[in-house]
């Protein structure tokens, strides 16, 4: 009987078959008053370039990159730091920060690079940026990959504390169950990064992966402040994502503590979106799940020439 590689274990064996990882160029964008840091892999001729948008909230494109370097092959790969993240300016009145601003970033950081048509991919809180940008920016946004991404509402919030907690065991469970996430409504950003670390290992369904990796440690006030206003106020997308007519795949680890269910909803909202769910996978499948990951991603984008 064939014996089932663990997740690092299959992590690890697709690394192997990688080449050398492409450079990353570094510049400074202006768009809407502020400026962004921009991180680009070199062009693919042929190809719309992917935009990667990072989740996390506090956190800057390094929680994509070097994850997403084998999608490089096939197109140019462009990253960013979200406003007030990394390298990019925080806003004035940063307390006032919302994911929507976020957002609407996106086509105006498109339009100052001089990219006339892309494909955009986010994942988990930037699925919901991606989303919401590509309703703002249609016509130039040929497809969408969502990983592992929040859902339209925020219904699947207040129970993920829960389940992050019940996916745990032994000191990391105790860490995380000591937590009053109400304290959450508020934009201290020690408490949102302490809060984001001990969740960490919960978002793996393989603790044995989950312990090789080092939670990252969230720096960013205007993350903070954002964070606290969608606990404090909850959102509701419907209305802006209804029917949207992007062509759109949906990938998410069968095994993420954001239940599978969620990203069926958001499948059944949007209007040319199909589900993809990734066994043996939490909410990073392009760790746990590469191979199956890459393959489902690298297929969709090559669908059509790249102006359909």
């Amino acid at each position: 009987m064939a014996v089932s590689l663990s997740a690092l274990d299959r992590y690890l064996a697709f690394r192997r078959t990688l080449g050398p990882r492409p450079w990353l160029e570094h510049r400074s964008v202006r768009a809407r008053g502020l400026d962004f840091a921009v991180y680009c892999t070199p062009p693919v001729a042929g190809a719309l370039p992917l935009l990667c948008i990072n989740g996390g909230l506090l956190f800057d494109h390094s929680l994509l990159w070097p994850a997403l370097a084998a999608l490089a092959t096939h197109r140019q790969l462009i990253f960013y730091d979200q406003r007030g993240r990394g390298r990019s300016a925080s806003p004035p009145g940063l307390h006032a920060s919302r994911l929507e601003f976020d957002a609407g970033d996106v086509p105006a950081l498109r339009a100052a690079l001089g990219i006339p048509r892309w494909d955009v991919l986010g994942h988990s809180w930037g699925g919901g940026i991606a989303m919401l940008a590509t309703a703002q920016d249609l016509e130039a946004t040929r497809r969408l990959v969502l990983v592992n991404a929040v859902g339209v509402t925020s219904a699947w919030l207040a129970p993920l504390h829960d389940a992050g907690v019940a996916r745990l065991s032994g000191p990391a469970q105790a860490r995380l169950a000591a937590f009053d996430t109400a304290a959450l409504t508020l934009p201290h950003l020690d408490a949102h990064a302490s809060y984001t670390q001990a969740f960490f290992p919960a978002w793996f369904a393989d603790q044995q992966f989950a312990a090789s990796v080092t939670p990252p440690k969230g720096t960013s006030a205007v993350g903070a402040a954002v964070a606290a206003r969608l606990r404090r106020e909850g959102y509701d997308w419907r209305d802006t994502l209804r029917d949207l007519p992007t062509s759109t795949l949906v990938v998410h680890g069968a095994a993420d503590v954001l239940p599978l269910a969620e990203a069926a909803r958001t499948v059944a909202h949007l209007g040319r979106a199909r589900l993809l769910p990734i066994a043996e996978a939490g909410h990073n499948p392009f760790w746990e799940a590469p191979t199956a990951f890459f393959a489902a991603v690298q297929a969709f984008l090559a669908e059509g020439a790249p102006d359909s």
